[in-house]
């Protein structure tokens, strides 16, 4: 049943793959293999790695140098995630910027099957509630497709910003991705609508549970370092976070390895790692957007 499902996934994401915003040529190419290990290494080893991973980033280097330049950038945010990124409880931090450049970005949580929404989805959205009152010209994005199974009209977004309207938030902040079924996703989808849409957004503050909270800020930031018209030249960056202090739940460093290589474009060989690393099976199919 695994292997059918397998296979019914990756038919899916192969179809799918080519709607990923496809401007990440220059600094790949020839080079994602050598991506692709540079990832896998340092996500089963971490730091026990140093050694491999700097062989990987010369070979790269050699390879393509300005693949090299924002890999060594990625993997030097990723040691620092890794290594103990500061997390915000319930809101979040004073000192954010109260204007339009700032985008508070709510990940989402799978839906129940019948497209109502999660306590662990609602605890997320208290803590963009306060976030959002507390910085009242920032947008909101909410970010997420179609995750329940009986209920294909449904989306993770949707919900989420039907709820903090009808909490008191302008609908005009509220800014829905709906289109996305991996945090890798939340950042390409979210990256694209800023980006086209909403040009004056520069600083970007994850909302999300606790334990979620490194990887999408790792995932939100090499999303922009890949985007670069040159590295060093990021239209946006992350500069906080809020989180719900959730009593469980973990994402592996191998979870967040397979994410940077659907960052890469390889989507299916993240997959293969999502279904060793993380339980999936019970996701609907991509839709095609």
């Amino acid at each position: 049943m695994r292997n059918r499902t397998a296979a019914f996934w990756i038919v899916f994401l192969v179809l799918t793959v080519c709607f990923l915003p496809v401007c990440r040529a220059e600094g790949l190419g020839n080079s994602r293999e050598i991506v692709e290990e540079l990832a896998v290494y340092y996500g089963t080893y971490g730091e026990k790695a140093a050694q491999k991973t700097a062989e990987l980033l010369r070979a790269l280097y050699a390879a393509d140098p300005g693949a090299g330049v924002r890999w060594e950038k990625i993997m030097n945010l990723w040691r620092g995630v890794s290594a103990g990124l500061e997390i915000h409880e319930n809101i979040l931090p004073d000192g954010l910027p109260d204007t339009d450049e700032l985008c508070l970005i709510v990940l989402g949580f799978q839906l129940n099957p019948d497209g109502s929404m999660k306590p662990e989805l609602v605890e997320r959205l208290t803590v963009a509630l306060a976030s959002a009152e507390k910085y009242p010209n920032a947008y909101i994005v909410c970010t997420g497709g179609g995750t329940a199974s009986e209920n294909p009209s449904a989306t993770e977004a949707g919900e989420m910003a039907r709820w903090l309207t009808e909490n008191g938030v302008d609908a005009a902040r509220v800014i829905v991705e709906n289109r996305s079924l991996t945090t890798a996703q939340n950042a390409v989808y979210t990256y694209q609508i800023l980006t086209e849409q909403y040009p004056r957004v520069k600083q970007l503050a994850v909302i999300s549970s606790d334990y979620h909270i490194a990887t999408g800020t790792l995932l939100f930031e090499a999303e922009a370092i890949l985007r670069a018209e040159e590295p060093g030249a990021e239209s946006m960056t992350v500069v906080s976070n809020a989180a719900w202090p959730a009593p469980s739940g973990t994402l592996s460093s191998m979870f967040q390895a397979g994410a940077l290589i659907e960052l890469s474009g390889d989507v299916e060989t993240a997959f293969d790692i999502y279904y060793e690393t993380y339980d999936i099976h019970e996701l609907p199919p991509l839709n095609k957007p």
